[in-house]
């Protein structure tokens, strides 16, 4: 793994948040296709660090499933500082919980077998 691949990732996901779920603070009202062509635009962004970063990890010798897992954990973190900072949500214990698990099977992807 390498730490471009992560931290590209991490910023490809920034972007694809905001995409998918920064709408819902002050856009409530806002007609649905503008929101999704604004959504669109975002998530250009979101592409343009996430193909680079699947390719620099594949490159280190990550496999699509590790790429993939690397990425769902990395999304969990970011949606939670986005949820709790952004949209003012609280960070529940069971949020918490849940998203542990998931850290936990993402450690059997990397286990070697």
């Amino acid at each position: 793994m390498t730490l471009a691949t992560v931290l590209l990732l991490a910023i490809s996901n920034v972007f694809m948040t905001f995409a998918w779920y920064g709408h819902l603070k002050q856009h409530q009202a806002s007609p649905l296709p503008w929101v999704v062509l604004a959504s669109w635009g975002i998530a250009f962004f979101e592409y343009c660090f996430q193909v680079p970063a699947n390719r620099l990890g594949a490159r280190a010798g990550l496999v699509t499933a590790e790429l993939k897992t690397i990425q769902e954990v990395i999304t969990l973190v970011v949606f939670t500082v986005f949820a709790a900072l952004y949209l003012g949500e609280p960070v529940r214990w069971n949020h918490l919980v849940g998203f542990g698990f998931v850290a936990v099977g993402a450690l059997f992807v990397f286990k070697p077998w």
